[in-house]
């Protein structure tokens, strides 16, 4: 497939700030810069990377809101120019070395808004990274949410049908699954994976330090993620071109190539950026998990809130199909109808009690119920005790100073 995959995406007119001048910094402010994050890495015992389309240009495939990104040449009427696949696309230096970085055990955690497939294919740990937006080089079966990894990239877009059957075996040994497999790009209007979301929103509130190469971040959710991180206390580090909307969340903002500042950070930490020999899937990373003590304070308090807010939807609920929801029309003091329980209204010193046909009336200042007619219809008792004529369907009776008025259809009282 095509790197413009978001030519079969649906139509969208919102999509953010496109074409904003790119920022250089000077080498020499960015060389000062380069020293202030290194200590940050070194000092961190949770970093979260947060990475968007700004680190694979290098890879010859184009972001979204640059000079020359997909939306922008979108909105002037030009196509963007496009020489490579999915499938030929190589993981940059950048790639490589935020791969090194996990191995050395100064990044615990990606949250990723690429779909290209280049951290997978570089080599970061899968159960190290969300891909919030999808991977072009995973599908994902319907019935059983059980993933595929696949050699080259999938055919469609927008979470649609790929023609594979799942073979993944059931539970409880009740065959093979045979669910229908889909590809995991995101359409404008689908939900974020839960879990990856989940995950990531976790990661980013326990981090000592977030770090974001290559995004603007105007896409939310993801693009609040970074903000949790300084809202608990921790660093947020910036390596873009362009200006991003948590600039002023930052404590460090480097305008400059990304893979430049990989590389000087590499140098600074003493890694090597290992050489890249071909796709390589690593599911699970070989460093333990390290998180903070928070971490499970922190599950239990999201869990306690998601409790608390189905306990009141279920409540909620609960509380509308039991109560009494009436249908029955009265009269108000403006002589209007509206729904709701008969009114008394009150002429001088007299009590007006008025009844409907087929509707729910209050009892009686003696407490003795009404008298139902076979048909269901309703009327009430006057003082003396006597039984009132029963009205006809649609008509009204109302009993005044202990005599009783017939109202014909036409709601006109004669």
């Amino acid at each position: 497939m095509s790197v413009n995959y978001a030519a079969g995406l649906s139509f969208c007119d919102n999509k953010g700030k496109c074409g904003l001048p790119e920022i250089f910094d000077s080498r020499e402010e960015v060389e000062r810069k380069l020293d202030v994050v290194c200590g940050f890495i070194r000092e961190s015992n949770h970093t979260v990377i947060h990475c968007g389309a700004g680190i694979s240009t290098a890879a010859g495939i184009p972001d979204f809101r640059g000079p020359k990104g997909v939306w922008t040449l979108e909105k002037q009427g030009i196509a963007p120019e496009t020489s490579i696949s999915f499938n030929e696309a190589v993981p940059t230096l950048t790639h490589r070395s935020l791969v090194a970085l996990e191995s050395a055990g100064l990044t615990q955690f990606l949250v990723n808004q690429n779909i290209d497939g280049l951290h997978l294919r570089a080599g970061f740990p899968r159960n190290r990274v969300a891909d919030l937006h999808g991977n072009i080089f995973i599908e994902q079966c319907d019935t059983c949410n059980t993933e595929v990894i696949l050699e080259s990239a999938v055919c469609t877009v927008g979470q649609k049908v790929t023609g594979n059957p799942c073979e993944a075996n059931r539970r409880c040994d009740r065959g093979i699954c045979r669910g229908r497999m889909r590809d995991s790009i995101l359409d404008w209007e689908a939900n974020l994976p839960e879990k990856a979301l989940i995950a990531s929103e976790r990661h980013s509130k326990v981090a000592e330090l977030s770090i974001c190469l290559g995004t603007t971040l105007q896409i939310v959710p993801a693009g609040n993620l970074p903000i949790f991180t300084t809202k608990s206390g921790g660093k947020l580090v910036v390596v873009n071109l362009q200006p991003t909307r948590v600039d002023k969340h930052a404590d460090v903002i480097i305008n400059y190539w990304v893979d430049y500042v990989m590389s000087g950070l590499m140098a600074r930490l003493g890694l090597v950026v290992p050489e890249y020999t071909g796709p390589k899937t690593v599911l699970r990373s070989k460093i333990p998990d390290r998180l903070p003590a928070r971490w499970k304070q922190l599950c239990l308090t999201e869990n306690e809130k998601r409790r608390k807010k189905t306990t009141n939807i279920n409540r909620k609920r609960k509380s509308e199909d039991n109560s009494c929801v009436s249908n029955s029309v009265g009269l108000n003091a403006m002589g209007d109808s509206s729904k709701g329980f008969p009114k008394t209204l009150k002429f001088g010193e007299q009590h007006t009690e008025i009844s409907l046909c087929k509707k729910q009336t209050p009892l009686l200042k003696d407490n003795k119920p009404p008298i139902l007619s076979d048909d269901n219809k309703q009327t009430t008792l006057p003082e003396d005790n006597k039984q009132p004529i029963l009205p006809d369907c649609n008509k009204q009776t109302i009993i005044l100073d202990n005599k009783q008025t017939n109202l014909q259809d036409d709601n006109k009282q004669t």
